[in-house]
């Protein structure tokens, strides 16, 4: 038997929240794995079909979830039309480009934030993927350390192409936080000519 309801409570980060059968009060676990479309991400006032089935300690949980309204549903973040945030993404990795151009700073410094952000959109694609099946997370104290040392670029489009970590309001205040420290402190090494100790020892 298929029921109809709306999700009531959802928790992006973690990959479960909570149905509303309608026409109750009666609420049902679902979990992100339930769903047939993974493509889409569900969100709050979703509205669902879905079956329930018992776990082993039996509590009911959704599964065989479908969104009722999928041909009008929103795709993913990579459709969306253009935040601040990639505004600034792409304003920053002009100015790096410019500053490689002119000699400003050697071929080492962008290929340094070019490594840092793949680890880092890595990282956040694996606590993606141990939230969605329920096992061992990062900490969010070492996304923000690896978006400090110059990862911020792979956390933002990890945040935007993955949806993870994209919704919780503290954690991208600590997230923006990182990006205008790394930022300050990659123009104070400029305005110092640290850069140019840098090419000496590395070479490139």
């Amino acid at each position: 038997m298929r029921y109809v309801g709306r999700i009531t409570t959802w928790k992006d980060d973690k990959g479960f929240g909570f149905i509303t059968i309608s026409g109750t009060k009666e609420r049902v676990f679902v979990h992100i794995s339930a769903f047939e479309n993974r493509s889409l991400r569900p969100a709050e006032g979703d509205s669902l079909t879905f079956e329930i089935k018992l776990d082993e300690q039996h509590r009911a949980n959704a599964a065989n979830v479908r969104y009722s309204d999928e041909k009008n549903k929103i795709r993913p973040a990579e459709n969306l039309p253009l935040s601040f945030s990639h505004f600034f993404a792409t304003a920053y990795c002009i100015v790096l480009l410019a500053l490689l151009i002119l000699g400003k700073i050697p071929l080492s410094v962008l290929l340094v934030y070019l490594f840092l952000g793949a680890i880092t959109f890595i990282t956040y694609a694996i606590d993606k993927s141990a939230a969605q099946n329920n096992k061992w997370r990062t900490q969010e104290s070492t996304l923000h350390i690896m978006s400090l040392m110059g990862g911020w670029l792979g956390a933002l489009l990890a945040q935007k192409k993955l949806r993870h970590k994209s919704k919780k309001e503290e954690f991208q205040r600590i997230f923006w936080t990182t990006v205008v420290l790394n930022c300050g402190a990659f123009g104070w090494l400029l305005t110092q000519g640290y850069f140019e100790s840098w090419q000496k020892i590395v070479g490139f």
